[in-house]
């Protein structure tokens, strides 16, 4: 059964409710002084009801599609979103100014569409076109703009205030966005959404034996591999810090902390504001 406009408004209304009830009572919670979170009340009751909401639904569905999934087509499912993400990564690139990185970037983006068959297959990496990482928040990095604190999304997740900003711009540019038709391009969504938190499963464990506040564990990591990225990784050193200087991401320890960082950037299907139809649509009611 298709949802009405006005069933769609009806529950967006209602979690636009219970997050307003959370951010009230995050708000009312005095934060450490922690000098990048000056907003901790809030960003710790938004990061316990993100999980809350990851718990009852995103982890349930990656935990279905990884057991009805056969491997070689989940692997073919990232390959084709990794695929169209490298369109809006070379345009970022392009924005910082690294010309030959964009110019890479989009002969991954041919070459996989073509030879690997709709981006199924990455060809691009086995003959040695790396794969890049850059969303236009990084891109205002580059161009100056400061963090202005980490801040904790609704359903997304961990972010900074510049990072925030910039998500409207980065949805705005989403390959999958593009598509007319409604109910295929809230397919993609959903399927990309699973797909990533299928990637994450099994590392939660470790994670919750590894630290006692996985808040504040998450958020120093994400904060320090996010300053890695935006500074290609050369960051500024924090005046008087001698410690302050970050290394390249580690695989293993990128996964093992992914948990508690990227998963919450998943939007929970029916209820992220950007799985329905945007005003103007007219493809399909």
């Amino acid at each position: 059964m298709t949802a009405t406009p006005v069933d769609r408004t009806s529950r967006l209304q209602r979690v636009g409710a219970t997050v307003a009830i959370v951010v009230l009572t995050g708000c009312a919670t005095t934060g450490s002084g922690h000098p990048d979170d000056p907003l901790e009340g809030y960003n710790r009751a938004m990061f316990s009801f993100n999980e809350t909401v990851d718990k009852a639904v995103m982890k349930p569905l990656a935990q279905g599609y990884d057991y009805v999934t056969p491997k070689p087509v989940k692997v073919g499912i990232g390959n084709f979103f990794g695929n169209l993400a490298d369109v809006w990564i070379g345009v970022n690139n392009l924005l910082q100014g690294k010309v030959r990185d964009a110019l890479s970037d989009a002969g991954r983006f041919l070459l996989n569409t073509t030879v690997g068959l709709a981006g199924l297959f990455d060809v691009a990496s086995d003959i040695g076109l790396e794969k890049h990482d850059e969303d236009f928040g990084q891109t205002l990095g580059k161009w100056g703009v400061g963090e202005g604190g980490y801040f904790v999304v609704p359903f997304l997740g961990p972010r900074t205030i510049r990072d925030t900003l910039a998500l409207p711009v980065d949805f705005k540019a989403d390959p999958v966005g593009w598509l007319q038709d409604v109910a295929s391009r809230n397919v993609l969504y959903g399927v990309r959404a699973v797909h990533d938190r299928y990637t994450l499963l099994g590392v939660e464990k470790t994670l919750e034996e590894g630290t006692l506040d996985k808040y504040t564990y998450a958020r120093d990591y994400y904060l320090q591999q996010r300053r890695y990225r935006v500074f290609d990784g050369r960051p500024p050193r924090a005046r008087g810090d001698d410690a302050a200087i970050l290394t390249a991401p580690d695989a293993s320890l990128e996964a093992t902390t992914s948990a508690a960082v990227q998963r919450l950037d998943l939007a929970a299907l029916d209820l992220a504001p950007r799985a329905v139809a945007f005003p103007g649509d007219t493809a399909n009611p």
